[in-house]
């Protein structure tokens, strides 16, 4: 069966998502052993300097839903009708692998349906309630999945909860005030859509394990421990990346890093996972 990493990327006014997305390629051609290949979806020029770290570029489908708003999510259910594999695992733009994740790909092999529900500050301590940003989740009793690393394989079941998220996506305003009558949320979010389309499945127990390989570190400054909460990680911490190495106040980061914030990716950070790369 075939196995990829896919993303989608679509620039804003503010951010270049098709460049992180490069890095994230980057970062997966250096360190992945056994599943190397991504596809970016977009609708937006990649550069031809960037095309070679892609094993498809594929244009988004079914016109652009999120053409009108600057957090562009609205097409994220497409990504399974798009996927090139037979088994995918989704990511956001803005991460970089530091470690081979083989092993996760081993683990959602007996499922169809896996999602991330565990995620660690840059101090390597797991974030078991995140009350700054998941109240919603919290107040309403709904999943806790965090949609920037999934797991999905061509099956009926996965099929089934895009076309629930689709249709959570395509009629928020009554889904939010439907499903998460305590403290709905006006904005579209898509981890909080998702968690909407897990519930009403009835599918928690098979799509997330709290015992899952699958984890990545999460760099929003509400989480990392400090008080109050720094507008920017990066005016706290001090980083530095060398030879695959990622260090973040002297803790080095393993496995899949969430940067968040995308001033982190500069020209000299992405000249370094183009030295790592060895080009064909």
């Amino acid at each position: 069966m075939s196995k990829g990493f896919i993303v989608l990327a679509q620039n804003t006014g503010s951010v270049n998502y098709v460049k992180q997305a490069y890095a994230l390629a980057l970062s997966i051609k250096n360190t992945q052993t056994e599943v190397t290949d991504i596809s970016i979806v977009t609708n937006d020029p990649v550069p031809p300097q960037y095309q070679h770290v892609f094993d498809n570029i594929i244009e988004i489908p079914w016109g652009d839903l999120a053409s009108h708003n600057d957090w562009k999510i609205e097409n994220r259910w497409k990504i399974f009708h798009v996927s090139p594999y037979d088994e995918t695992i989704v990511l956001d733009t803005d991460m970089l692998f530091l470690d081979d994740i083989s092993r996760w790909w081993e683990y959602c092999s007996n499922s169809n349906l896996k999602f991330c529900s565990t995620i660690k500050n840059y101090k390597d301590e797991v974030i078991t309630t995140d009350l700054h940003h998941r109240k919603t989740f919290i107040n309403n009793n709904l999943p806790n999945p965090y949609v920037a690393l999934y797991y999905f394989k061509k099956s009926d079941l996965a099929l089934e909860f895009f076309k629930v998220l689709e249709f959570i996506v395509k009629n928020w305003e009554f889904c939010s005030k439907t499903i998460t009558t305590k403290n709905p949320q006006k904005w579209l979010s898509i981890d909080l859509a998702t968690a909407m389309a897990i519930d009403i499945m009835g599918i928690e127990e098979q799509v997330i394990d709290p015992c899952s390989p699958m984890e990545f570190v999460h760099m929003k400054p509400a989480i990392q421990g400090w008080s109050p909460a720094p507008s920017s990680w990066q005016n706290v911490v001090s980083f530095n990346f060398e030879n695959g190495v990622m260090l973040v106040g002297n803790y080095r980061q393993q496995f899949l890093f969430h940067y968040v914030e995308k001033d982190f990716l500069t020209d000299q950070l992405l000249a370094k996972l183009e030295g790592q790369h060895i080009y064909d």
